[in-house]
């Protein structure tokens, strides 16, 4: 029995994913309102497989969300264990935008110019 193992590289960062580039490149840049239209054509085991790999990168973190979505929790585990498992929650839930980036702590600002000198004091 030969095991084929997946690995990343340099060369062709997309070798793991289960689609093919262009495929992929389309997905990718689709309105989210119509990514689970366009991954309805595709077998749902691979759907499920792809929807880990997108989870797994920061940048496509969401979309793997969304095509999870489309996928049964039995196939996502299958496809990914745990992860599936996890996967198939996060998609069940209600959609929550990001919040990195977007806080602010309590109205303070940050200089680079280094610290002010009162006028008052010279």
């Amino acid at each position: 029995m030969v095991t084929k193992t997946l690995t990343l590289s340099f060369d062709d960062p997309t070798a793991e994913c289960p689609l093919p580039p262009d495929a992929l490149g389309r997905i990718s840049r689709a309105d989210p309102e119509t990514v689970s239209a366009m991954v309805c054509e595709i077998p749902e085991a691979t759907r499920a497989r792809l929807a880990v790999y997108l989870y797994g990168r920061s940048h496509t973190h969401e979309l793997g969300i969304r095509i999870a979505a489309t996928c049964d929790g039995a196939v996502l585990r299958r496809a990914a264990g745990l992860v599936g498992n996890t996967l198939y929650d996060l998609s069940r839930r209600p959609y929550a935008p990001p919040s990195y980036g977007s806080h602010r702590a309590s109205g303070s600002r940050i200089s680079l110019g280094g610290p002010r000198l009162d006028s008052r004091r010279a």
